[in-house]
């Protein structure tokens, strides 16, 4: 029986990661590297772009770091011209970037959330990064696939927020205020379920490529009373390690997905099967 497997080989591709510096997103770099790819790794930060392309350097991989704003056209369009100066093509993007208000370790949100109360700005801002910047980078790396008329593959990011409401029970915690996961983020998941399945039917016939991954919840260091009450809520009674999505990433990428367009890989733990 053969020790590789072809299919899954990226050798010769070129990967641009958004949110590259993320808990997913250096997932992503890493492993699109492992498989061969070259990586730009994206992030608001340079620090933080730059440490993730050092860690695949470090793992005998291919990458460079970029600083972008995803929100703002010039800086998606340098974001390009950088992975074209340094791998002269692109093959693959990963929309990774995303804001994603986090349970801290003492159970609190970053803000309360509460419907009635949210701020415009905050509303605003998520449209920004999650929809707009997935909107743009898209659009910038489509022209270069159309360019290279080789096509090209685009995954974007969901969650199981955008597929239902949040359980809001997860978030309240006895003696303190109410909290609620907000509503900007449900919405603007869904948006890019919208974009994956738009982006699919449009290109289809040029060869290119779009599908979504929705994860689960992952764990970040989140307190034990959240995660025991998550946990209670997957099939599989826990919440997901942050390297559980990088088979999902791998197979839609590479040509083992290669009829495989406009749909969405539910990686949960089987919150969503009940």
């Amino acid at each position: 029986m053969p020790g590789k497997l072809p299919n899954f080989d990226l050798s010769g591709k070129v990967a641009i990661v958004t949110g590259g510096a993320g808990l997913l997103g250096r997932q992503f770099s890493l492993t699109l590297a492992a498989a061969g790819a070259s990586v730009l790794v994206v992030d608001l930060t340079e620090a933080g772009a730059q440490k993730v392309a050092n860690e695949v350097a470090q793992a005998r991989g291919i990458a460079e770091a970029k600083k972008a704003d995803i929100t703002k056209p010039d800086k998606v369009e340098a974001m390009l011209q950088a992975a074209l100066k340094h791998f002269e093509r692109v093959d693959i993007l990963v929309n990774s970037a995303a804001m994603n208000p986090q349970v801290s370790s003492s159970g609190k949100l970053s803000s309360s959330g509460a419907f009635e109360d949210y701020p415009l700005e905050a509303w605003q801002q998520s449209l920004d990064v999650n929809l707009t910047g997935s909107f743009l980078c898209s659009q910038a790396v489509i022209r270069q696939f159309l360019a290279q008329e080789s096509g090209g593959v685009v995954v974007n990011i969901c969650s199981t927020y955008g597929l239902g409401g949040p359980d809001q029970r997860l978030y309240q915690k006895e003696g303190q205020p109410p909290q609620y996961k907000p509503v900007d983020y449900t919405v603007t998941k869904a948006g890019i379920l919208g974009l994956t399945k738009y982006l699919a039917t449009h290109y289809g016939e040029r060869g290119i490529r779009a599908n979504a991954i929705t994860p689960g919840g992952v764990f970040n260091e989140q307190d034990e009373e959240f995660v025991k009450a998550y946990a209670a809520r997957t099939v599989l009674g826990r919440m997901a390690h942050e390297d559980e999505m990088n088979g999902a990433l791998l197979f839609l990428v590479s040509d083992a997905s290669s009829y495989m367009t406009g749909a969405n890989l539910v990686v949960d733990g089987g919150w969503t099967a009940w």
